[in-house]
Order: C-alpha cells, then sequence, then structure tokens
C-alpha cells in the first residue's frame, strides 16, 4: 500500500519530495517548502557517499570473518602520532558537562529533562526513541517549542501540567539531539521515491529550524553523533555540518559534536574521528551495551575466544572495557576533548525504599569510578539520579568544570591486544541470564512496537542497545553451543530448542493488555535470535515490523 502523500514539494532542482506521514496544524511549520528543500539538498549531496559508507562497513565485516583483526590503521599513524593538533576550543553551553541527563524526545521528558538541573540533555531520537513518524515529528516541534521557550504539556490521565521552570534557555541544560544512526532510512520523508536517512532528518530538520536561535541564545546546534564505525564516517558528519553551515550562513565551527565510541573498529580510530571533525568537535563519549554489540556482530564467526559471558558480568572493570575507557580518556585530553562517560541505567523508585537506596548507591558507585578514572561527565536516565551525579564530580572537580588540562592520563599506552582481549572477561552464562536476555529484549520490543523507546524492565532502563546486546548474546551462545550454568547448580548447552522453551515460558507469564504488541514482539525477537545469518540491526526488522501493523503509516518506496 503507498499511502497519499500528506505534502508535495517540487525543489528549485525539480526533484520531488513528498511526506508520506501524518501532518498536524501543529507539525506543518516544520516541513515548509524552504525546510523540504533543505533536506533534499542534504539527501542528494550526501546519500551518495552514506551508500558507499554502508558497503564499506559490509566490507570490513566480512575481512573480519576472513580472519582479519581490528588494529590501528597504518595509513593514519602520522595523525594519531602528531601532536601539534587540538580540536576546537570548548563552545558556549558545552564547557561543563559533569552530569548529562538522557532520554527520549516526547514532551513530558522534554519539560523534566530541561528542568532536572543537568548540564546537557542528550534529546535521544535514536536508540531511546521508537522512530515512529509520529515520535519523530513531535519530538522536532517539542525541542522547537523548548528552546523558545513555549512548550507545556498536561497529562490526559492526571491532569498534571507540566512546564519549564527556567524558560530562558541559557539557564536550562543544553540541548544535544542524537540523531539515527546511518543504517536507519525515513520512509515517510521521500525524495523522487527514495527516502532519506533517518540521520538527515533528524540533524536536517533540527538545524534548520533552530540553529540561528540557538546561536542569539548564546548556545549552539550540537549533537551526539551514533554507531559510526570508521573515521570516514566522521568525516561525512563533517562534511553535513560544513554544507549545512554555508547554506545557512551560519559561521564553519559553530556546529559541535560528540561522538559515541560504541563500536569496537571505532576504538581504534579515535584520534582520527576527533580529527576529522576537530572544528566541529565536542568530545568522544563510552557507551558499553552498543560496544558490547559489536564484538558479538565483528566476531561472529569466530571462536569461542569471543564469547562474552552473561551481560550483567560484562561490566567497565572487565579488562576490555578499562582498555577501552582509559583510552577513550587519554585521547580527548589530550586533544583539549571533553570525554563523557557511559550511561547509568538504574532505575530510582521512591515507592519502593530499599530498591531506591540502591539504586542511587550503585549509580553513586558507577560515576565515581568514572569521575576517579579521567572522565569530565557522564549520562544518568532519570531526573532523580542528577543530583548523585553532579554531587560526585563536584566533590572531585570542586571549582573547575572538567578534566581535560588536570588528567591527561599519559600513564595509558595504546594497546591492541587490550582492546580485543575478550578472552579475560570473567564471569559465566547462566540460565538466569538467558532468561534476563529474553524477558528484556520481548518486554523491550513490546514497549518499542507501542512507541515507547525506552522502558524500565526489572528496576533498570532498558533502551535498543540492550535489547541489541540481550539478542545478540543469545544468538552467540546457541551457535557456538555454549554451556550455561542452570538453577540446580547443573550444566546445560545452550540450544535453539531450550531458548525457545524458555521463551513461551516467559511470554506465557507476562502481564497482557489489550494494547501489548508481545506477540509480534516475541516474533520479531524470535527471527533475529534463532536467524542462520547475523541481522546487522534489531531496529531494522522491527522498523518494519512497526511499518507493516500500521495502516496509517504504511508505505512502498
Amino acid at each position: 500500500m503507498i499511502m497519499t502523500s500528506q505534502i508535495r514539494y517540487t525543489t528549485s532542482s525539480g526533484l520531488t519530495v513528498s511526506v508520506l506521514g501524518e501532518v498536524s496544524e501543529a507539525t506543518q511549520p516544520l516541513l515548509s517548502d524552504a525546510a523540504l528543500e533543505f533536506l533534499a539538498y542534504l539527501h542528494t549531496t550526501m546519500e551518495p557517499k552514506r551508500q558507499e559508507l554502508l558497503v564499506a562497513r559490509q566490507q570490513v565485516r566480512a575481512a573480519i570473518a576472513a580472519g582479519a583483526r581490528p588494529g590501528f590503521e597504518s595509513t593514519t599513524k602520522k595523525i594519531r602520532e602528531d601532536d601539534s593538533w587540538r580540536v576546537a576550543p570548548l563552545a558556549p553551553g558545552l564547557k561543563d558537562r559533569r552530569a548529562e541527563i538522557a532520554g527520549p524526545v516526547d514532551r513530558k521528558m522534554t519539560i523534566n529533562a530541561l528542568n532536572s538541573g543537568a548540564k546537557c540533555w542528550l534529546a535521544d531520537f535514536e536508540d531511546a526513541c521508537t522512530p515512529t513518524w509520529e515520535n519523530m515529528i513531535e519530538g522536532q516541534r517539542n525541542l522547537y517549542e523548548a528552546i523558545r521557550g513555549q512548550i507545556r504539556h498536561t497529562d490526559q490521565t492526571t491532569g498534571r501540567t507540566y512546564k519549564l521552570k527556567k524558560p530562558a534557555l541559557a539557564q536550562s541544560p543544553t540541548i544535544i539531539p542524537r540523531p539515527r544512526g546511518l543504517h536507519l532510512d525515513e520512509s515517510h520523508i521521500v525524495v523522487e521515491d527514495q527516502p532519506i536517512a533517518g540521520a538527515l532528518m533528524d540533524f536536517g530538520l533540527f538545524f534548520f529550524h533552530n540553529a540561528h536561535e540557538l546561536v542569539h541564545l548564546g548556545r549552539g546546534p550540537y549533537f551526539y553523533l551514533p554507531k559510526l564505525e570508521h573515521h570516514l564516517e566522521a568525516r561525512w558528519w563533517n562534511d553535513v555540518f560544513t554544507r549545512s553551515q554555508d547554506y545557512l550562513n551560519i559561521p564553519h565551527g559553530t556546529i559541535r559534536a560528540t561522538v559515541l565510541i560504541e563500536t569496537i573498529t571505532a576504538a581504534f580510530q579515535m584520534d582520527e574521528i576527533l580529527y576529522q571533525l576537530r572544528d566541529h568537535s565536542a568530545g568522544l563519549n563510552a557507551g558499553r551495551w552498543d560496544y558490547i554489540f559489536s564484538i558479538i556482530k565483528n566476531f561472529q564467526d569466530s571462536s569461542d575466544e569471543f564469547v562474552l559471558p552473561d551481560r550483567s558480568d560484562v561490566t567497565m572493570q572487565q579488562p576490555m572495557m578499562r582498555a577501552y575507557t582509559e583510552l577513550l580518556v587519554r585521547t580527548c585530553h589530550r586533544r583539549g576533548a571533553h570525554a563523557i562517560g557511559g550511561m547509568a541505567a538504574y532505575v530510582p523508585d521512591k515507592s519502593d525504599p530499599v530498591k531506591h537506596r540502591i539504586a542511587l548507591e550503585k549509580v553513586r558507585e558507577e560515576k565515581s569510578r568514572e569521575a576517579a578514572d579521567g572522565f569530565d561527565g557522564s549520562w544518568v536516565a532519570h531526573p532523580d539520579l542528577v543530583p548523585v551525579c553532579m554531587r560526585v564530580y563536584d566533590e572531585l572537580l570542586f571549582e573547575t568544570p572538567h578534566q581535560i588540562r588536570t588528567r591527561k592520563r599519559e600513564d595509558v599506552v595504546p594497546d591492541a591486544e587490550a582492546l580485543l582481549n575478550v578472552k579475560a572477561t570473567t564471569g559465566a552464562i547462566t540460565e538466569a541470564g538467558i532468561r534476563t536476555n529474553i524477558e528484556a529484549g520481548i518486554h523491550y520490543l513490546d514497549a518499542w512496537l507501542r512507541g515507547h523507546g525506552g522502558a524500565s524492565i526489572n528496576d533498570l532502563m532498558e533502551d535498543a542497545a540492550t535489547a541489541e546486546i540481550s539478542r545478540s548474546q543469545l544468538w552467540q551462545w546457541i551457535r557456538t553451543e555454549a554451556t550455561a550454568t542452570t538453577g540446580q547448580g547443573s550444566e546445560r548447552t545452550v540450544t535453539r530448542e531450550w531458548v525457545d522453551e524458555l521463551i513461551n515460558e516467559i511470554v506465557s507469564a507476562a502481564d497482557r493488555s489489550d494494547q501489548d504488541r508481545i506477540t509480534e514482539a516475541q516474533e520479531v525477537f524470535s527471527a533475529v535470535v534463532f536467524a542462520e545469518e547475523f541481522p546487522e540491526f534489531l531496529t531494522i526488522p522491527a522498523y518494519n515490523a512497526y511499518l507493516a501493523a500500521d495502516a496509517n503509516t504504511r508505505v512502498a518506496v
């Protein structure tokens, strides 16, 4: 079924841009002729190279499957060894990043994040946000209104009204949107029947409508860039930034980007990524779950050397994770950039004092370790955790907003073997771990298919990254015939039949409602867990399931 276009626009060069998603009175201004002209410009100039980069990813994976190992590239050795270059000076609103809150761009979260007291807000169009058309376009509207101090929200269930405590943006957390990864299309905006990249829609609409306003308010258009796998992908983004600034007559270097180092290949190219973005760089971030997922994906055809234990055991204290995070701090501080720590996924619960206290203690412990390692700030997923994170950095930094000059980490030596030393990871594969992965994966997909990209499951905030590690671990354990310890203390081989049995058991025990999508979630989850070939991303079949299930958004392009 091809949905009738809500908007059709012919660009100055004669291209047809069609908007296939529903357009409300409130969101129509975001899809003005001028905005669509800009999106078409980004698409025509940047899409061919994006496709080349996606092909290059496959070539790298094929090489690894054939026995190659990631390493520090000889062709970029001069960049790594040159001590003279630095990234751009810290930008307004990005000098102090001690506590950053991360969450989806829905209306309530937008207000709560900006009222949280955090230094920055990762406004997430990616892992914490299901990419339904409504979520994506309403998220743009929410940010547009928030930047101008106009946003309000009334909860239809409770009647409670939410509004900004400090409408002036200069007194609120700095907004840093995270667009979708390069692999995802946006099926509701097409140029000559070709969908545009989700990344270009998310970046393009935010930049086009808000860049001048942000500069006027003393901030700037800043972004988090997810799932980069090679420094040439950073160069692609740098080209996007340069072209966009020229398009709107904004000075070069106004845009700043923080790159998430969440793939094993990017871990060997931190210097190069900063270098490619150096006029637009705001630092690097350590992303735990996607990083682990990347290891499994890249070494899916390897031996037991790369089999990981239960996800709860793969902490930042494991040798390979320590090598990765310490190198990130060293690299960033050597180049004058911020090093931002990972997500505290624990969910506080004031209704249960014991759980609440444990969550706060775990977050404090985690953030204390990151601060001691030299990180300049870190992420939390809940407003109640902002003061915990802030307090840790306050105690360490006193009046200093970061550790760029004081914690160089020159004691860290880049070590390719240490980054790949998965075998040194301690822990076990257990039946409890298998069950945790199934519960997290299926219940998260249920929430995702209902439009919620973040879900609290078993006292942890799950998003697409944690779902990816959950399903990929099960795939890996089945494929390698791993041995798991059962609840009775015996051992059992992880097989497709056993995992399928546990999936059915967990789904049968789930609380059901008229609104749940658990049956579809089970179908998608089982398909990726039991696939003969490793599916590249869980969100691709999940997105196809969303399109197929919703007649209002089903498109064929």
